[in-house]
């Protein structure tokens, strides 16, 4: 699930299709793809964002079948005028399971995740856009500055589903195989290591993890915070899937300092965000065939000072 705020509304991305917007606790329907979009294990229609100079332009992260199979695209659409849309980019290879999907916009690009789409070896293959972070202008083309002369800014990556920035880095959240969940902080041109490493290594090849999860906790989407409650300024929170929690990271000059778990009576949580108010939310992901849903799932859930 997406989700951004425009002119002060919170819009939400829902697999199957749909782009709600959400006032006054409700949401209603602003926009409905799901005669174009790919459902079915971990597709869909995934990340959302809008252009930060003209809100009437967002940007959103789509499973299709394009008649060979699935793939995945980023497209851009005109919210004026009925959510229109155009693809930026498509033909991102896409699978049941690994479609990444997060979409981010830091120091006026385009960012996007992608996952292997079950194919492995193409994380380590930088001519591929599977298995990477990519980075476009945002009118669409790949980033002059990017280091293989195509979209990919990083490879060697499984599923990261999460992208968040503080002081000017930028940090990937990731899903391991059967172990190693991981938090990155992304360097151009950087190897993550998927399929040859999981977690640290002693290769100087790959970019070693801020943080690592033996336990597998499926990290959904990240943020750090700068809201009201003191003791959480500058943390990191994540989102788990498999974990059932929300994950508070705090990370002091590229070390992790604290780790902790928390709120875990909701249930699978997928996107994590910080709202106009400056408070922190999360949304629960219950309904997506791997969890247990409850009576009026699914939420976003609002975190505030006692």
């Amino acid at each position: 699930m997406g989700a951004a705020y425009r002119d002060g509304t919170l819009y939400l991305t829902e697999r199957p299709g749909r782009v709600v917007r959400v006032v006054d606790g409700a949401s209603e329907v602003v926009a409905d793809f799901t005669g174009s979009t790919q459902t079915g294990g971990e597709g869909g229609l995934l990340g959302l964002v809008f252009h930060p100079n003209d809100s009437a332009i967002a940007f959103t992260y789509q499973t299709y079948d394009d008649g060979s199979g699935r793939q995945n695209r980023i497209v851009r659409h005109n919210v004026a005028n009925g959510w229109t849309r155009e693809p930026l980019l498509d033909g991102i290879p896409g699978g049941t399971i690994h479609d990444g999907g997060r979409l981010f916009i830091h120091n006026g690009s385009l960012f996007a995740t992608t996952g292997d789409a079950s194919e492995s070896e193409d994380a380590q293959d930088t001519s591929v856009l599977n298995g990477k972070v990519l980075r476009l202008t945002l009118d669409g083309r790949p980033h002059p500055d990017n280091p293989f002369g195509n979209a990919v800014f990083t490879y060697g990556h499984r599923n990261p589903e999460g992208l968040a920035t503080r002081d000017g880095a930028l940090y990937a959240i990731e899903h391991g195989p059967s172990s190693d969940d991981e938090v990155n902080r992304l360097e151009k041109g950087g190897n993550y290591g998927w399929p040859e490493v999981t977690g640290p290594s002693d290769n100087p090849e790959f970019v070693d993890p801020v943080q690592t999860y033996e336990d597998i906790i499926a990290p959904g989407g990240g943020v750090f915070y700068a809201g009201p409650i003191e003791q959480w300024q500058g943390d990191l929170f994540i989102g788990t899937l498999a974990g059932e929690h929300l994950r508070r990271v705090r990370i002091r000059n590229g070390t992790v300092t604290e780790d902790e778990p928390l709120y875990d009576e909701y249930g699978r949580l997928r996107t994590t965000f910080v709202g106009p108010d400056n408070h922190l939310y999360a949304t629960t992901s219950n309904r997506d065939g791997r969890g247990t849903p409850e009576s009026g799932d699914d939420k976003v859930l609002r975190f505030r000072p006692a």
